[in-house]
């Protein structure tokens, strides 16, 4: 490439941003110089929407095309994602064509004459659906011009901001109109939340609590001994295992020694006892003038005891209050998805993420490592799943790369890019090993599995030309033949395993028989395998292949559902004949004959409760199912914290889920959510529970999630997790005593019944406040202790006679402001100002700051 494009992208990765003034005259490119913007005018759909494409709906913006001195280009073109279709555009001069996925193309007409000095050309057009986010605005616009190198357009390039770390997106038009910009129809009632409207919300709960006695998350049974006081360890410990070994427990000691908890000779003593009497995840937790006692059964109930240590230390203290503790879980299951496929995160990060999940006791990674748009992992044998479907870059015939998607741009080289090797693999198993968390592997299919089914096309190209044709086909997953026409939910139409293929049962086994081997040669046996089970409407119709099985099947499949659950039904068979059980995503589980299922299945619930998510939630544990909540209006940590443009994330099901949603969550009873939550236009809905769980059947955990989409980077993926983890991880090992218990009856639930009770919701807002106080007080001290690059929240404001009163959702969590004297100061009691104010939160070390909000 040319040493320009050298120049932006390092820039690029380093985070600073060029522009064509700070280069030598003469050595700025085209791409340097072109000026894009991009403005919504309205979300409001209107009569000229597309009705049949995104549901009828749509909205309306501009990209303004502009350079500061005249530009003659030759055949060129720009490419750019758009999270829907463009649907229809106004422009004379221009043209814009939908790829696949979210790309899209601008090129010129006959009636575009070049770019003059300062000319701006707009182009209206209508979008599927809305844009109500900053971060739907993808970046990374690249140009193509005959005879050169695709490169990036530097004014789509985004920069970071120096005080709150957080991306700017430079040709983004600012979203400032609530009307237009901010609700999508006439009957959102969803308020912004501005700094005004957040210190209402936060007022009632932010007092100070003590925290000294405080275990995230909270133990099932806590005792003071009659003699007070604490336990000094500046000595450290002196340990000695009755029963057990150091080993299983060696990553809780590491974390404790971070605390400067260290093993000595002098140190207070120490014991782990081995109690076969306990369940395998509970504990027995003393601390007493005496010294410090720990009964287990199992290496993992050790392991937690460990943590509960770990989180009972103050910043700067080595005093243990004296405490008793009898504790254990309340799902077997307590999970994280993490989703590395849209955009590649760092095995540093992966193992950041392990780390905070063994800390708070939850014990599954459903590892997410293929998807549309990328395979993330080696699988031996099968080299263009990484080398082809690991990487997005520039080549429109897919033989080198997959196509560039979700504002990635055109170079391989992308830190969204990449994959992890069989080693890589191997040591993130072993890592999550030696913390107790279960790897759960999932490669999404038959539908999201675009990565695959071009990296096999490319396989099957190169061995053909070498003349092998029998080996060509072998792997490949599209029928050759098929002329189907067909849209997925992402807009790709060509992203669905062929079903009546041998070749794709070929392909999975070889890709199962490989990760088992991964996970037995680390100790962490193969067990459980998520199938993803995502279907696409339409796929296969015209499928020579799969009109053959229509007609020559035994089990009486007649349309085109019928060979999705054929599909499913086959590769769980394939599994169970592995002793690995199948998982999956409920709807696609949903449509299978449980007769032709194993014995053992797990479903992932992700029905919106809004939508009425509990019937096939219920619908499959009254199957036998272990059921997995995983409702996305309240645990996709992909959405926004708060219902406000500048947030990431985007908001299908909800446009707000702060760490108090996750917190308030009600696992056990779905339905009852109705009562005490909105749906994502922030209006009432009604939940009818008329087909409830049998009789004593109940769930077998909870699971947060992270899609990437809008995630290209490590730090990116670190905000939208945490502080939300904490919160999911007390909801997923305690049961406070407000939750409502599951009746077992039907019942109808909405804002107009009363099931829930004034008494519970007090006893929840004093809970919530201890929990608040103990994540601004410990938590986020240790969080940043280990450098995670967690959310800071924007503070509450509101200013009445002259003098401004603020609050965070944290309380104790410092605070600052800024008026008219343009000095930013720390906030500690009420104070007068003057002029416009401006305000936000900090990390308790000062060194980052929130997304500052002014008051208006």
């Amino acid at each position: 490439m040319k040493r320009v494009f050298s120049i932006i992208l390092l820039s690029f990765l380093a985070g600073c941003n060029p522009t064509a003034e700070t280069k030598k005259q003469g050595e700025a490119s085209a791409a340097d110089l072109l000026k894009v913007t991009y403005q919504v005018l309205t979300n409001r759909s209107d009569q000229d929407c597309d009705p049949k494409q995104t549901e009828g709906k749509c909205f309306q913006a501009r990209i303004t095309l502009s350079s500061p001195v005249q530009l003659s280009l030759k055949n060129w073109s720009i490419y750019f994602s758009h999270m829907s279709p463009v649907q229809m555009d106004s422009s004379v001069a221009f043209d814009i064509e939908h790829i696949n996925g979210d790309l899209h193309k601008i090129t010129p007409t006959a009636a575009f004459t070049g770019f003059a000095a300062n000319q701006e050309f707009a182009i209206d057009f209508k979008g599927g659906f809305w844009h109500l986010s900053q971060t739907d605005m993808m970046p990374n616009y690249y140009l193509v011009e005959e005879g050169k190198d695709a490169q990036v357009i530097l004014s789509t390039v985004p920069k970071i901001d120096q005080d709150s770390g957080l991306e700017l997106l430079p040709h983004a038009v600012a979203l400032s109109l609530e009307d237009k910009h901010f609700k999508r129809s006439p009957d959102d009632l969803t308020s912004p939340a501005t700094a005004n409207w957040l210190y209402k919300e936060n007022a009632e709960n932010y007092v100070e609590h003590a925290v000294v006695n405080s275990i995230l998350p909270t133990p099932k049974s806590v005792m003071q001994p009659r003699v007070a006081g604490s336990l000094d360890l500046s000595k450290g410990i002196k340990l000695k295992f009755n029963g057990m070994t150091q080993s299983g427990v060696e990553a809780a000691l590491n974390r404790l020694e971070k605390f400067g908890v260290k093993q000595s000779s002098e140190g207070i003593d120490f014991t782990i006892h081995k109690n076969e009497n306990l369940a395998p995840e509970q504990y027995r937790l003393s601390i007493l003038p005496t010294g410090i006692n720990i009964d287990a059964a199992t290496d993992t109930g050790a392991f937690y005891a460990l943590q509960s240590i770990s989180s009972l230390l103050m910043p700067n203290s080595l005093d243990l209050p004296y405490l008793v503790i009898n504790d254990e879980p309340r799902f077997e299951f307590r999970g994280m998805h993490l989703e590395v496929s849209r955009n590649f995160k760092s095995k540093q990060f992966v193992k950041q993420v392990i780390d905070e999940m063994a800390a708070h006791k939850l014990n599954k990674l459903h590892f997410h490592i293929a998807d549309d748009e990328g395979w993330r992992i080696e699988i031996p044998g099968l080299p263009e799943l990484t080398d082809v479907g690991a990487y997005r870059c520039h080549d429109l015939s897919e033989q080198t790369c997959l196509l560039p998607q979700l504002g990635v741009g055109p170079d391989r080289n992308s830190k969204a890019n990449g994959y992890y090797s069989v080693a890589d693999y191997k040591e993130i198993l072993s890592y999550a090993n030696d913390r107790h968390i279960q790897v759960i592997p999932s490669m999404d299919m038959p539908g999201h599995s675009r990565a695959a089914i071009k990296s096999m096309a490319a396989r099957f190209n190169n061995l053909m030309q070498a003349g092998k044709s029998e080996q060509a086909k072998q792997y490949l997953l599209h029928d050759i033949e098929d002329s189907t026409q067909y849209s997925s939910i992402q807009f790709y139409n060509d992203n669905t395993i062929n079903a009546c293929l041998d070749s794709s049962y070929d392909f999975i086994t070889k890709v199962i028989d490989e990760l088992a081997l991964m996970h037995e040669q680390v100790g962490q046996p193969l067990v459980k395998y998520h199938i993803g089970a995502d279907e696409t409407a339409g796929a296969w119709i015209e499928s020579p292949a799969c009109k053959s099985l229509l007609t020559t099947n035994v089990m009486g499949i007649k349309d085109a559902e019928g060979i999705a659950a054929y599909f499913i039904e086959k590769v769980s068979a394939i599994l169970a004949a592995r002793n690995i059980e199948v998982a999956g995503w409920s709807d696609g589980m949903g449509h299978t004959k449980k007769e032709r299922m194993p014995d053992a299945v797990q479903s992932n619930a992700w029905g919106p409760l809004m939508w009425d998510g509990h019937k096939s939630a219920h619908e499959q544990v009254n199957r036998g199912w272990d059921v997995v909540i995983s409702s996305p209006d309240v645990l996709y940590f992909d959405f926004p914290y708060e219902a406000d443009a500048n947030e990431r994330g985007y908001y299908w099901a909800a446009r707000r889920i702060n760490s108090k949603k996750v917190y308030e969550f009600m696992p056990e009873n779905l339905p009852s959510h109705a009562e005490v939550w909105l749906d994502r236009q922030e209006t009432p809905y009604v939940a009818t529970d008329d087909k409830p769980l049998k009789q004593g059947n109940t769930f077998l955990g909870v699971q947060g999630q992270l899609w990437s989409e809008t995630i290209r980077t490590d730090r990116q993926a670190s905000y939208m997790i945490f502080p939300r983890l904490y919160a999911l991880a007390e909801r997923a090992w305690h049961k406070a005593d407000w939750e409502m218990s599951y009746s077992y009856e039907p019942n109808v639930y909405s804002q107009e019944t009363n099931f829930f009770g004034e008494k519970r919701i007090a006893q929840r807002e004093l809970q919530w406040q201890q929990f608040a106080n103990q994540i601004a007080q410990k938590v986020l001290v240790k969080a940043e202790q280990a450098q995670l690059f967690y959310r800071l929240p924007t503070a509450g404001a509101m200013i009445k006679d002259g003098v401004l009163h603020m609050n965070s959702i944290f309380p104790g969590l410092p605070m600052e402001y800024k008026d008219e004297s343009g000095k930013w100061l720390r906030y500690e009691t009420p104070v007068p100002v003057k002029g416009q104010v401006t305000v936000r939160t900090t990390t308790l070390s000062g060194e980052r700051k929130s997304r500052e909000l002014t008051l208006h």
